[in-house]
């Protein structure tokens, strides 16, 4: 008997005629957050078209403008169109937020896999880092990493931020592959990959991996809320987006702390997008994985 007659399909996502349409119906809850995240897609690529001013145009005899008809969301210190901010925002944040994110769970993904695959003293070695990592709050853990690596600008972006966000993500997702590949190394096709004499390698990326594939795109999809969050963090911190790039936390800190009596649409309205963006995504996320869990799928 050959292997490819007893090894086991990778895990495939639905492909039902009528997936997205079933989504809709059983997952109400999430198709709502997959039409936000959708829209905060559809502005952030559109922006220099549905923008109504320049996120960088100064108007100082427009500064601190009530929301009007003509500035939807008010203006801030500097008479800068805060609504066309929060849009050109929506690309920092989904930037940082994706990168960060797919970086982060799919190192972790692999070391989860590794971990588990080999066992013995290299699993050992591998949890002993995976838990001196998650002894660390998460924000403290991307504080230190944004402050330790070396400050490089792309587009505005630090690419050190991303890096800050992805290392702290990537032990959570590790501790997650390794539970799920824990159950598949047992697995029979597993062991007829071994006697067949695969490699490690082909074993690991061909057989194991696939099979993590849905919990991979839940954490991956939670992470992307987690990483809005962090990045609008750093940067009201400091350690993040500079200015003049426009950026949600960018907009809660610097003047808009001195004059949120006389202007609190300066905070608010960033807030709100800070908020609705990850709670689309935790939405969509909580969803997805109900979705995809066979034991729950109807």
């Amino acid at each position: 008997m050959t292997i490819q007659s007893v090894a086991a399909p990778p895990y495939k996502i639905p492909k039902r005629r009528g997936a997205v349409l079933q989504f809709i119906v059983t997952q109400p809850l999430g198709a709502a957050g997959l039409a936000v995240i959708v829209a905060m897609i559809f502005s952030a690529a559109f922006a220099d078209a549905l923008a109504p001013f320049d996120p960088l145009d100064v108007d100082f005899s427009a500064m601190l403008g009530p929301p009007s008809w003509e500035h939807w969301l008010g203006t801030d210190s500097f008479g800068r169109d805060v609504l066309s901010r929060i849009m050109y925002g929506a690309r920092t944040a989904l930037a940082v937020g994706f990168l960060s994110s797919i970086f982060g769970c799919t190192a972790g993904a692999l070391i989860g896999v590794v971990s588990a695959y080999f066992g013995g003293k290299i699993d050992l070695a591998i949890q002993g880092v995976v838990d001196v990592l998650l002894s660390f709050p998460i924000i403290v853990l991307a504080l230190v990493v944004v402050a330790l690596l070396p400050k490089v600008v792309v587009a505005g972006i630090d690419v050190a931020l991303i890096g800050a966000i992805a290392i702290p993500m990537a032990p959570r997702v590790a501790r997650v592959a390794r539970a799920s590949a824990l159950a598949i190394r047992e697995l029979p096709y597993v062991d007829a990959a071994r006697a067949a004499g695969f490699s490690h390698m082909r074993i690991i990326f061909r057989h194991i991996t696939p099979n993590i594939v849905a919990p991979y795109l839940i954490m991956l999809t939670a992470s992307v809320a987690q990483a809005i969050l962090l990045e609008a963090s750093l940067t009201f911190l400091g350690l993040g987006v500079t200015e003049p790039t426009p950026a949600w936390g960018l907009m809660l800190s610097g003047t808009a702390a001195d004059f949120y009596r006389e202007a609190p649409w300066m905070i608010l309205f960033p807030g709100i997008a800070i908020s609705l963006a990850v709670f689309a995504f935790n939405l969509f996320g909580d969803s997805l994985r109900d979705w995809l869990d066979p034991k729950i799928q109807v």
